[in-house]
């Protein structure tokens, strides 16, 4: 069997948002992902279903594997003939031994590509409003392991000519060894108030910038209690951090860590939002909605579309189940010539859209009471009205229309399920690394959530835990679960509830 391709893939330094066109293609294609500590999480949704992930990451000298069962691995995988990605942390080949990896990839017969990364160093730094090279103060750079231990008798690494020669000096994995990166380079001539910058998780949520002088930076470091990984940088440009500051002063989220419950083929949304005001988001699903096993009300509602005058709508996964089953029956939009249609909420009308349809009514208010009070203009008595949506809803908008005179019709187009097998994550989540925050958008993810964490302990593990909800139906549900609800959207879409929530900011 001819032995598949490998690609040595630079994940970036921890923002998804660097990741390289090509290295996205890559893990599309990849039978075979092999991955770092150091690799954003959120790239391995990339991978293809069926995809093989195997982790092998190295953290605080922890080794899952060796450099050398590494490359053995890699060899063994690529022999199965399928395409493996080799995802690395930062660039493969800087201070991420892809050198040693593609040398064994070569003594072995066995095809690979290089597909660069965004090195932490640089992201770490423009992160931190720190540019690396600056025409009015140094036109050298160099990058330098800081894993090495100055003070070995045959280090490789030439420190005079660092001290003297080099303007802007960037240490890879040097947190440890900061009191003799710094011994050394005072020894070699370099002015103690030469500015220094390290920099943790550069370019995510958890960015932390500690800056100080040669002098005074392992202090600085001591009383902060930054730990690795960090990137430390030495040299006149770090006091340009001051005027060109970005990441860290325009995220009023930045560290906050919430836990998003909403199923996860809607959350994305909520998520990009989260994360771009700098929240370290945890997808934490607690329900899943699927298609009901017995269509035949669906169906049947269906085949006498003619028969209705109004086509209600009070979520976007009504209409998206509602016209995957159309299609499903041989149908399209024409079906639907005759039919008024009514949704509740602006991102509903928005997917209504999509299919060529513009709503009729769209309350200034998003919720049932709001449709109800929409429909008290209209003539209803008399008038067919069909509403898809999510079985066990609640009963105000439909006995609201009865009582109006209107015959309704109420058929099922999709369920939500409970998602149980993520309890223990859950507990382990909130006993030890914590979260900040949690968001509820509908109250089946309020029952669901609470459902995943016993009776016992509940008090103690949501005690420090915020709760931001997208609505007062919502809100209501999580205060008789016994939840404390610290923030609600004043407008009952995913936008209010981050609006909301930055408002929680300090």
């Amino acid at each position: 069997m001819e032995p598949g391709k490998v690609y040595l893939v630079g994940a970036g330094p921890g923002d998804p948002g660097l990741f390289t066109l090509k290295g996205r293609d890559c893990m599309a294609r990849a039978g075979v992902i092999i991955y770092d500590y150091l690799a954003a999480p959120a790239l391995l949704a990339l991978a293809a279903p069926d995809a093989e992930c195997i982790y092998v990451g190295k953290k605080g000298g922890d080794h899952t594997l060796s450099q050398e069962g590494i490359n053995q691995l890699i060899v063994d995988k690529a022999r199965t003939g399928r395409t493996v990605v080799r995802l690395k942390g930062g660039d493969p080949f800087i201070f991420g031994r892809g050198g040693e990896e593609a040398e064994v990839l070569k003594a072995e017969g066995i095809p690979f590509e290089i597909v660069p990364g965004v090195t932490a160093g640089i992201a770490a730094s423009a992160y931190a409003g720190i540019p690396l090279t600056h025409r009015k103060m140094t036109a050298t750079l160099a990058f330098v392991t800081g894993h090495e231990d100055p003070t070995k008798e045959d280090s490789r690494i030439d420190w005079e000519a660092l001290s003297r020669g080099i303007g802007t000096l960037v240490f890879y994995m040097g947190v440890k060894n900061l009191p003799l990166i710094t011994k050394q380079l005072l020894k070699y001539g370099r002015n103690p108030e030469t500015p220094v910058a390290l920099i943790r998780w550069g370019s995510t949520s958890q960015q932390q910038t500690v800056t100080g002088t040669l002098a005074t930076i392992e202090e600085e470091v001591r009383r902060v209690g930054l730990k690795a990984p960090a990137i430390i940088v030495v040299g006149e440009v770090v006091e340009l951090r001051s005027t060109l500051a970005w990441f860290e002063k325009e995220r009023p989220l930045l560290g906050r860590r919430i836990l998003v419950t909403r199923a996860r083929e809607q959350a994305s949304d909520l998520i990009a939002q989260l994360t771009q005001l700098g929240a370290h988001c945890i997808e934490m699903p607690t329900i899943r909605v699927v298609p009901p096993e017995d269509m035949s009300d669906m169906d049947a509602a269906i085949d006498r579309l003619g028969e209705y005058d109004w086509l209600v709508f009070t979520s976007v996964n009504g209409v998206k189940y509602f016209f995957k089953r159309l299609f499903d029956r041989g149908l399209d939009v024409r079906a639907l010539h005759r039919v008024k249609t009514a949704c509740i909420g602006p991102v509903t009308a928005e997917r209504l859209l999509d299919y060529g349809i513009r709503c009729d009514i769209l309350p200034e208010n998003y919720r049932a009471e709001s449709v109800v009070d929409a429909f008290r203009k209209e003539k209803m008595s008399g008038v067919r009205v069909l509403l898809p949506r999510a079985a066990e809803a609640r009963s105000v908008l439909p006995d609201s229309l009865r009582e109006m005179g209107a015959h309704m019709d109420e058929v099922t187009a999709y369920v939500t399920l409970p998602v149980k097998d993520q309890a223990e994550e859950l507990i382990a989540l909130l006993e030890k690394e914590g979260a900040d925050m949690v968001t509820f958008t509908s109250s089946s993810t309020v029952k669901n959530f609470r459902s995943l964490i016993p009776d016992e302990h509940f008090g103690n593990l949501i005690q420090k835990l915020k709760v931001a909800s997208i609505g007062p139906i919502t809100s209501d549900t999580a205060r008789e679960l016994g939840f404390h609800v610290d923030t609600e959207a004043l407008e009952y879409t995913i936008p209010g509830l981050v609006q909301a929530i930055c408002g929680t900011a300090d």
